[in-house]
């Protein structure tokens, strides 16, 4: 059928144009020229209008009204998804691991183009949902029948200290079903053993594996960028030497020891203290507090002793990356680590292997053996290794109760995905509507 372009409008010409310009200007964002094969269907749509794209609805006819909502919904979630994988995501926070600079039942705006959007992993995948299908406790909402390598779309900014940032949980590539979303599988084989959590689905659930994008989302702040090194004395956190820029609302867990008498309860909630982080007994409190909040506490008149909580340096915990005794380090006492840069080269040892291991043979690819002394990267014996991604170092601003790099060690680049702008809503959890809605932090920006 040949197209009579004498009676096409000025309008659908201007429309085309726009469309047009507007998805030249994402294919040269994207980087990839080959989605350029997408302009002719742009020009049908628009112009020709051979063929009906939109074939769940009749074309110059009236649809009925179930047809017209069918329409509707699924430009909505084509929309929907376009943003979401590409300019920005919804987010909540779960726990209490950035306490008191985001609280439980905050919902963050998180951009993506501030860093660049990645290039989707898994493209193949069920629309708005991370990594299982709704309904389901333990089926995977996506395919890995195509998977693209990492490649990250252009930013407005880079990564800096003390940034907040959401990103993908690195050891989540194996998880348990049944097991809460910030432990992952080697968390707990490090914790009960390999042989009971396999042996065990009852307790553990099913053990699934998941590629970068579909990973948990975690926020933290970035503590150390690429080639820093990053180092907590006494609680407090150095970067390359210095003590780290002073973070507002920072929190660490606290003992404190009253007359016998508790804490009045509503003072608690005037410090935000969740219920679930009370823990009182005898006359002994654990809570985690603010250095300002702290310091409200101490001034109670059946508050006798208050103290920051402290593991002894020199002190190995088990549980800290990366999980060596000969790395006799614990959350309050911890390193010095450094962060490994892009194009950068280390010595290798079977003394500091435990520290690269994980990069080596899961984030860049490579196959990884040891045999006897000898350490062979893909059949060859190394001494040395070059890295083929920056890497990240985050923690939590809950300091005593956040799971964070001290516990499973590095993030990837390719696990970035945006820069938390503002708080949109938050909940109190522990009130009723309309009571729940905390108004002082609506729309807040966060630092």
């Amino acid at each position: 059928m040949k197209t009579d372009f004498k009676s096409i409008s000025r309008k659908q010409y201007i429309k085309f144009g726009i469309a047009a310009f507007i998805y030249l200007l994402w294919v040269i964002w994207l980087g990839s020229f080959l989605w350029l094969l997408g302009l002719p269907i742009i020009f049908d749509l628009y112009l020709t209008r051979r063929v009906n794209w939109t074939f769940w609805k009749k074309r110059d006819q009236k649809n009925s009204s179930l047809v017209e909502w069918i329409d509707a919904l699924i430009f909505a979630l084509v929309a929907v998804s376009f943003i979401n994988l590409f300019l920005f995501q919804n987010f909540n926070i779960p726990t209490a691991s950035m306490e008191k600079s985001l609280l439980i039942g905050d919902y963050l705006f998180v951009s993506k183009v501030s860093y660049g959007p990645r290039v989707p992993t898994t493209p193949l995948s069920f629309p708005l949902v991370q990594h299982t299908l709704p309904l389901t406790k333990d089926k995977n909402s996506f395919l890995t029948w195509i998977q693209n390598p990492y490649r990250r779309m252009a930013g407005f900014s880079k990564i800096k200290n003390n940034d907040p940032i959401v990103f993908n949980y690195p050891e989540g590539d194996t998880v348990c079903t049944k097991i809460q979303s910030n432990e992952s599988y080697f968390s707990l084989v490090r914790r009960y053993g390999k042989q009971t959590v396999i042996n065990n689905p009852a307790d553990f659930g099913g053990i699934v594996v998941r590629p970068v994008d579909r990973r948990e989302n975690f926020i933290k702040r970035c503590i150390g960028l690429p080639g820093d090194t990053v180092e907590v004395r006494h609680n407090w956190v150095y970067v390359n030497g210095k003590p780290q820029d002073s973070i507002n609302n920072m929190q660490f867990q606290y003992h404190i020891i009253t007359d016998g008498t508790p804490i009045n309860q509503k003072k608690l909630e005037l410090l935000d203290v969740a219920k679930e982080d009370i823990r009182f007994s005898n006359g002994e409190y654990l809570l985690p507090l603010s250095a300002a909040k702290a310091k409200d506490i101490k001034q109670l008149s059946n508050v006798k002793f208050i103290e920051i909580m402290e593991e002894p340096a020199g002190t190995w915990d088990s549980m800290t990356f990366p999980f060596k005794e000969d790395f006799k380090w614990n959350r309050d006492n911890y390193g010095p680590i450094w962060i490994p840069k892009m194009g950068k080269t280390v010595p290798l040892t079977i003394q500091n292997l435990p520290l690269y291991e994980r990069i080596i043979h899961t984030y860049e690819g490579n196959e990884l053996k040891v045999v006897g002394n000898e350490i062979m990267i893909n059949g060859k014996v190394a001494t040395s290794y070059t890295f083929k991604m920056n890497y990240f170092w985050m923690m939590g601003d809950n300091r005593h109760n956040s799971a964070d790099s001290r516990f499973w060690g590095f993030v990837p680049e390719d696990h970035i995905v945006g820069k938390p702008k503002f708080v949109y809503l938050s909940l109190n959890k522990d009130k009723k509507f309309p009571a729940n809605i905390r108004w002082n932090r609506v729309f807040m920006k966060i630092r």
